[in-house]
């Protein structure tokens, strides 16, 4: 099997692990969820149904992108931050739903997205659309991870 499939592969199976463990911890607790308080900028929930099937096509896409037609030192570099990235996600998650450690959870999303916005520039600096179309996942990084903070401060008894 070549470098270049197994990249590919890497990037398939790090996004599906992903999409399906953050999937799971979501949906562990929805009443303890509904029953936050929310934080004033919160989107509306139809928001973040649209946005995660598009966050993960975006990693898909721009990382097979990389997998298959960039030097290969920048492809295992993409997957080394997205595979830590994806980390720091699935910590948030299950932090946030499972235990529900909101003050954990937020910094686990802080880094998540800071290294969201270093796959951004690792993407773009070998492949300039690549890191385009990660700059809205990116930004819901930052937002989600506003958010998180935002339940944090609001429920009391967590700070």
């Amino acid at each position: 099997m070549s470098v270049r499939v197994l990249l590919v592969v890497g990037v398939l199976a790090l996004v599906a692990v992903y999409a399906v463990l953050s999937g799971r911890w979501v949906s562990t607790d929805s009443g303890w969820y509904d029953a936050l308080p929310k934080p004033a900028w919160q989107p509306p929930p139809w928001v973040f149904g649209v946005m995660w099937p598009l966050n993960f096509l975006a990693l898909t896409v721009s990382g097979v992108a990389l997998a298959t037609t960039r030097p290969t030192g920048d492809a295992v570099r993409f997957l080394v931050v997205l595979a830590v990235s994806v980390v720091a996600a699935l910590a948030w998650a299950h932090e946030f739903y499972v235990p529900h450690e909101l003050g954990r959870s937020a910094v686990a999303l802080a880094v998540a997205a800071v290294l969201t916005w270093a796959l951004v520039l690792v993407a773009g600096g070998s492949l300039a659309w690549a890191g385009w179309i990660l700059v809205p996942y990116a930004v819901w990084m930052t937002v989600a991870t506003s958010l998180s903070v935002g339940y944090w401060r609001l429920v009391p008894g967590t700070r």
